[in-house]
């Protein structure tokens, strides 16, 4: 039985398919959502002004796209909560799965940067591989 659902978003076009199924499985198993995002701003170098606003303005973006899926989730009767963190995407995700002791993970495919990672995406292959529950890959 699928409780607790921790979906990965990155606000790409397979994540907002994957939130489609996240919504139907969540209904059917009545689970509760953990929608979740990492994001990694831009590194900071000595001589660039207006690093904090544009670090800022990183985690806005995150945050709204995490407000609109928990939304529409709720929306559709699912009970969720969202969660925004800074760092990288995968090891963030693994990590929030444990922590949240999570029975499925949804996540979407991105774009490809290796011929394992053109299925996939590099995020999808590494939490596929780490996982400490089933992963759920929508393309």
């Amino acid at each position: 039985m699928i409780k607790t659902i921790l979906f990965a978003t990155d606000a790409s076009g397979a994540s907002e398919r994957a939130l489609v199924y996240v919504e139907h499985l969540a209904r059917l198993e009545q689970a509760r959502v953990h929608v979740f995002h990492a994001y990694e701003p831009p590194q900071r170098y000595s001589g660039i002004d207006g690093f904090e606003e544009l670090r800022e303005q990183f985690r806005r973006v995150a945050q709204a796209a995490v407000d609109d899926s928990t939304e529409f989730l709720r929306e559709a009767g699912v009970e969720a909560e969202g969660e925004v963190v800074e760092g990288a995407a995968a090891p963030a995700i693994l990590e929030a799965a444990r922590r949240h002791d999570v029975d499925l993970i949804v996540i979407g495919t991105r774009g490809p940067s290796s011929v394992a990672e053109m299925l996939l995406g590099s995020v999808s292959t590494q939490v596929l591989r780490y996982a400490p529950c089933p992963v759920l890959v929508v393309p």
